[in-house]
């Protein structure tokens, strides 16, 4: 997420009542969680396991809850509690916004664009030329639409981060500031959930096509061309590269990437990256071929049993 206009190191840390490392006039642009950092944004630690990440990053202003050596041409944030101290900075650039019609005066709809009746328009939103917007779809605030996108009835755009920090008390929840962005010529089904990032977007890329009850978490990326049937459900921060095909009700875990082109198949459960123009299938979800000979040498077991029986 960037901000409107460029901080100083001074006027963030006074937003959030904390010590500095660095020189007061240091250029703030924004605020990214690790993985989408940039130069001039701001990144949180909060667990030693993870400061030497927060420190190599991208990111040139490290919310760090000890301090600790600053790297050349970077500035550090000294917080009792970078995690709250996070949701703070995102809470004052991106403040929830009341709506008060279904479809916000700021919103932005391109010619030919038809919203059936019970559609929601959040503030801030952009929707392309030539787009079908069906009966009770959902859009929040900031959602960017291209031109040529179909959304079924019952779809929600840009809700909330399903991401928690667990404290003695319960979980706290980490605020969501990103946005969800879709590409053009892309469907979608009905009944979708697609998470808002953090701060950054959660994209679905040129051509895409969504079945019905798909959820896709924040932060993840669909490639271009990508086909997604039914129920299936992908975690945040997951990169599907173009052309790929997911069956239905499978599930991918969180931070992998899907290859160009690769092929899963209905009800498998893949929990680490798979490379491109391959098929894969079970849980967890390995080639084809492999899966075929584990499943002939489960087969076999019994038999090998029944023979081991009779020499005894």
């Amino acid at each position: 997420m960037k901000f409107p206009q460029a901080y100083t190191l001074q006027q963030i840390a006074t937003i959030i009542s904390s010590e500095f490392v660095g020189d007061p006039d240091f250029q703030v642009l924004g605020m990214n969680e690790i993985h989408v950092v940039q130069n001039g944004d701001i990144v949180f630690v909060d667990h030693p396991k993870y400061y030497d990440k927060a420190l190599q990053s991208a990111a040139t202003v490290i919310l760090i809850n000890k301090e600790v050596e600053c790297p050349k041409g970077k500035a550090l944030l000294i917080s009792d509690d970078p995690f709250r101290d996070f949701n703070t900075l995102t809470t004052f650039f991106r403040p929830f916004e009341k709506s008060t019609s279904l479809i916000s005066d700021t919103a932005k709809i391109g010619n030919d664009t038809v919203i059936q009746p019970g559609g929601f328009i959040g503030n801030n939103v952009t929707i392309g030329n030539h787009c079908k917007i069906h009966a009770n779809v959902s859009i929040y605030d900031n959602t960017v639409l291209g031109n040529n996108v179909t959304i079924h009835a019952g779809t929600v755009l840009g809700g909330d981060a399903f991401y928690y920090k667990k404290r003695p008390e319960g979980f706290d929840k980490l605020i969501s500031g990103g946005r969800v962005v879709i590409e053009d010529n892309v469907d979608i089904g009905a009944a979708c959930t697609i998470d808002k990032g953090v701060t950054g977007d959660t994209t679905i890329k040129e051509g895409a096509k969504i079945d019905n009850q798909v959820h896709i978490g924040h932060d993840t990326v669909i490639g271009r061309r990508c086909l997604i049937a039914s129920q299936v459900g992908i975690a945040g921060c997951v990169i599907v590269e173009d052309e790929v095909t997911i069956w239905g009700q499978v599930g991918i875990t969180s931070g992998i990437t899907i290859g160009t082109k690769a092929i899963i198949s209905a009800q498998s459960g893949v929990s680490k990256s798979l490379i491109g123009n391959k098929s894969y299938f079970g849980t967890p979800a390995d080639e084809f071929r492999k899966k075929y000979k584990e499943i002939a040498a489960f087969r076999q077991i019994p038999d090998l049993i029944e023979k081991m029986k009779k020499n005894e």
